[in-house]
């Protein structure tokens, strides 16, 4: 195993990337440690939420049962700590030349495993103070990881890269709401359902109840006012990072405006971004341009239903 056949394996994992682009404005000398990074978390991650993935990259039986993800994931674990145990598999080939390179904190690959292993074990969050700690370890040491290896490191851009990664978790949540009930999983805060009238059983049943639009009106709220506190990052960020962290930070907002436009049904319909979508936020990204919709003024868009429901 050569360190370019490892970094090659995880180019093709990042390839299969969703709604935001991996690596795609990073200079040409960091991407691979970049996609490295990425297909660490992408296989731990679909280890924990359908069972497939393996050191070797190959699928895993439908039956696998919650133990048997968690000892996997245990492997991995084991193979973060020490290179020695999973010394063929490409994927911690790279990684650990990535983590010795650039002086990466284990801790952070350890949050991301944590947070894998709950998602295996619990389904159900009392409050959001549970959904920002998941985040805090399954979104944003993605964020801290890359400003690492790009070196830079401060405390201020830590906080905002933090905000904007917990912005796009919880954004996933608030889009892949009717796709995480095919996985008994629920990411609205029991609290805060109560408090809108939303029940697990009316979620099944596929009602998009005033409360429930009323409900995920304000959770969407919350994501941008976090894209909003993260904003700051790029202006201390060189090109062309600075470049793809403006492309995420606006396609993160652009599912949280598909979901606003489907009156925040997102039971029936998983807004996703598309090849239509690619022109204006390229061009805002490349040139800054940061508007308030669907908010503006003050929030007026969402003004009707952040007031329903709320005691």
């Amino acid at each position: 195993m050569t360190l370019d056949m490892a970094y090659a394996a995880c180019r093709r994992i990042a390839h299969h990337y969703e709604n935001f682009p991996v690596g795609l404005l990073v200079r040409h000398a960091l991407r691979p440690h970049i996609h490295a990074v990425y297909a660490f978390a992408r296989l731990a991650d679909d280890i924990a939420d359908e069972g497939y993935g393996s050191l070797a990259t190959e699928q895993m039986p439908p039956e696998w049962t919650v133990s048997g993800r968690l000892a996997s994931l245990r492997r991995f674990e084991a193979a973060v700590r020490d290179p020695a145990s999973e010394p063929e598999d490409p994927i911690f080939v790279a990684l650990h030349n990535t983590i010795q390179q650039f002086n990466l904190p284990i801790q952070l690959f350890l949050d991301l495993l944590s947070a894998f292993a709950q998602d295996v074990e619990k389904q159900r969050y009392a409050s959001f103070a549970e959904i920002l700690d998941y985040c805090r370890r399954s979104a944003n040491p993605i964020g801290r990881l890359v400003l690492l290896i790009h070196g830079e490191r401060t405390k201020e851009q830590l906080a905002a890269s933090d905000a904007i990664c917990t912005a796009l978790q919880i954004t996933n949540f608030w889009q892949d709401v009717s796709v995480d009930l095919l996985k008994d999983r629920i990411y609205l805060p029991r609290d805060e359902m109560a408090r809108f009238g939303v029940t697990e059983e009316s979620l099944f049943a596929g009602c998009a109840s005033p409360g429930f639009r009323a409900l995920l009106a304000m959770e969407v709220e919350r994501a941008f006012q976090l894209f909003d506190e993260g904003y700051g990052l790029m202006q201390t960020l060189p090109r062309p990072l600075r470049w793809e962290i403006e492309l995420t930070w606006h396609s993160g907002r652009r599912i949280l405006e598909k979901i606003v436009d489907l009156d925040f049904d997102t039971l029936h319909h998983r807004p996703t971004l598309g090849a239509l979508d690619a022109p204006t936020l390229l061009a805002k990204a490349f040139f800054r341009i940061r508007d308030g919709s669907p908010r503006s003024p003050e929030g007026a868009a969402l003004g009707p239903f952040l007031h329903a429901g709320r005691s």
